[in-house]
């Protein structure tokens, strides 16, 4: 339903029952907006730096439905969450991921590029991050160049399974990546979790590459820039869900909102929730 249905039935309903819905009349706007997953790309990075404790921290603050982390792997096999595959532009490091220790990596640090205030944020592990927030917010697990870590699929699907996260009743979790054969592998893993592709190539959305995802994929999630409303449609009629990235404006936002995503992966929580 458009914003000016909602808004239409509203004041409708204002001038038959008087004030008490003349108040409810106000709220469509929100229920609207919370009809679309709001997530946090990285933590909400536009004010706190990617992939650290400060910045998941104030995305819950902000009332995100989820947040989005990058998982790689240290030299000696510990899960860590970090974006690039070289540690150079968000630590005081540098070299490969996986050419460190996790003890190398953990003695970085990942917040002082942000501002003073971040000063000693460290690289965090999977393990902590499950711990710290399933339950209070949903987590879209994205395998960063998973070709890069042989086995990772399994080692991620094995602290699921500890913790119980691999079952229906544990809905927000969903595991993402640009590497398909990756997404296959895990949806035979784990079944029951939610698995999505990312692409920003045109290619992957023609009708035989969306009929192909939807074999395995719960999600199609692509970047914004190739996001069509007959995308959108093709995706739904496929049985999936579409959420699209990287908004870092309002228009981008909005854009999204009027493609009927469902669910839009932003730096800023605030942009996509109205609450904030």
């Amino acid at each position: 339903m458009s914003k000016k249905l909602l808004v239409g039935a509203g004041v409708a309903f204002s001038l038959l029952f008087g004030s008490f819905n003349q108040a409810f009349a106000e709220s469509p706007t929100v229920g609207e907006r919370k009809q679309v997953d709001n997530v946090a790309h990285r933590g909400a990075t536009g004010y706190a730096p990617e992939n650290t404790i400060a910045a998941f921290d104030l995305a819950v603050e902000m009332k995100a439905d989820y947040i989005e982390i990058d998982v790689q792997r240290s030299k000696d096999g510990k899960l860590v969450l970090i974006h690039d595959t070289t540690v150079d532009r968000t630590t005081d490091g540098t070299g490969k991921v996986g050419d460190l220790t996790f003890d190398q990596l953990r003695s970085l640090d990942a917040g002082s590029w942000k501002g003073e205030q971040f000063v000693g944020e460290q690289i965090p592990t999977f393990e902590e991050i499950l711990e710290r927030y399933h339950g209070k917010v949903g987590i879209l697990i994205e395998l960063k160049t998973p070709e890069l870590y042989p086995g990772i699929e399994e080692q991620v699907a094995k602290a699921l399974k500890e913790r119980n996260l691999d079952k229906p009743q544990n809905e927000k979790i969903i595991i993402q990546s640009f590497n398909f054969e990756s997404m296959k592998k895990v949806n035979d893993l784990l079944p029951k979790v939610p698995v999505g592709v990312l692409t920003s190539n045109r290619a992957d959305t023609t009708a035989e590459a969306l009929q192909e995802f939807s074999t395995y994929a719960d999600w199609f999630n692509p970047s914004y820039g190739i996001v069509t409303e007959e995308l959108v449609n093709q995706v739904h009629s496929l049985g999936m869900k579409i959420g699209s990235w990287t908004v870092r404006s309002q228009e981008a936002a909005d854009f999204l909102f009027e493609m009927n995503v469902d669910a839009i992966i932003t730096d800023y929580p605030d942009y996509v929730d109205p609450r904030n």
